[in-house]
């Protein structure tokens, strides 16, 4: 099995000096690559002078995740794709037990490791901990992360099973179903384009799975803080046009009219707390929903799964019911 590790790169020199001298050290199997989005540090300089193997793929602009990896891969020849955060740090023998459930499982077409904070190493990390679902009204989560609480790894996701979807700060994915898809959906930039990969692929009859026996530290907003109101906006949108392309028909246009409903609620939560800039990131992100919306819904695939969610409500849950761990939830399923 031919594997390539994928690191997308802007201008995070620092990150590169810290983080891919892991990822060279620990996995002897791959072939390494840097998919750099036109940076203007020294990056390209940097990865030349002291670190010769790793390949460099060069794309014209900066095309965001989404556009940034679409263009990289399609000079990358593999059966398998490991995209990965710049600033993940991985662990010895990481790679195997990702090799092994690919060989053993056909069906199984995207993988995610276990996912850990950099800064607390025996805590789960926000952006993916140990994968992901979303509610019927395409909220995300995690086992091991409720909304902004973080679960401290005790082993209670130490297991195989399957998801939703997976994380892209670690994201394993086969190649040929990658190229199948049209890979990440460009409209989306950055964030939430690989939960709607999952969607996509799920839609299409595939299995994605996590692995707690690969483990990698995930540092999380290097490059975009969490409390950046482009990444409000961004969020809100891409969750918008994520529901459009994915929502068995029956369900879209009532699904979608709640989720706006419960975009507004949080955009007046923004201004009680004095947060003006989030507040209009959400009005932003409406405004460029509607404009998106039709090329958007073009996209619906033929066939969209009706059995997208495993919990109605996770704002419910986590603001009015006080539920803060994953397999409590499973209780109000």
């Amino acid at each position: 099995m031919k594997i390539a590790v994928v690191i997308l790169n802007w201008n995070g020199v620092k990150l590169l000096e810290q983080f891919l001298p892991s990822v060279i050290q620990y996995s002897p199997e791959a072939d390494i690559y840097v998919a750099d989005n036109a940076s203007t540090d020294n990056s390209l300089n940097y990865l030349t002078e002291n670190f010769p193997s790793v390949k460099i793929v060069k794309n014209e602009s900066n095309f965001g995740f989404a556009g940034g990896y679409n263009e990289a891969l399609k000079h990358i020849d593999a059966s398998v794709y490991a995209l990965i955060n710049s600033d993940i740090e991985v662990t010895e023998n990481w790679l195997q037990p990702i090799i092994t459930t690919f060989e053993n499982e056909e069906n199984t077409v995207i993988i995610q490791p276990k996912i850990l904070d950099y800064k607390n190493k025996t805590y789960f990390e926000y952006a993916g901990a140990a994968g992901g679902f979303i509610d019927k009204y395409g909220f995300p989560y995690c086992r091991g992360r409720l909304f902004d609480t973080l679960e401290k790894d005790e082993g209670q996701y130490d297991d195989n099973c399957n998801l939703f979807w997976a994380s892209g700060a670690c994201f394993f994915i086969r190649a040929k179903v990658f190229h199948e898809l049209k890979g990440f959906d460009a409209d989306f930039f950055a964030h939430q384009e690989e939960i709607d990969l999952c969607w996509r692929v799920i839609n299409k009859g595939y299995a994605i799975k996590y692995n707690s026996k690969s483990k990698v530290f995930h540092v999380g907003g290097a490059t975009l803080q969490q409390g950046n109101p482009r990444k409000t906006e961004l969020n809100f949108r891409n969750s918008l046009l994520m529901l459009t392309k994915n929502l068995p028909k029956k369900e879209l246009y009532k699904v979608l009219f709640i989720r706006m409903i419960l975009d507004g609620i949080a955009g007046i939560q923004f201004l009680l707390k004095g947060k003006i800039n989030h507040f209009w990131a959400i009005i932003k992100a409406h405004g460029a929903f509607y404009t998106l919306y039709s090329s958007n819904f073009k996209k619906r695939e033929g066939f969209q799964t009706e059995k997208y969610y495993t919990v109605k409500s996770i704002v419910y849950l986590y603001f009015i019911k006080n539920i803060k761990t994953f397999k409590t939830i499973l209780t109000f399923k």
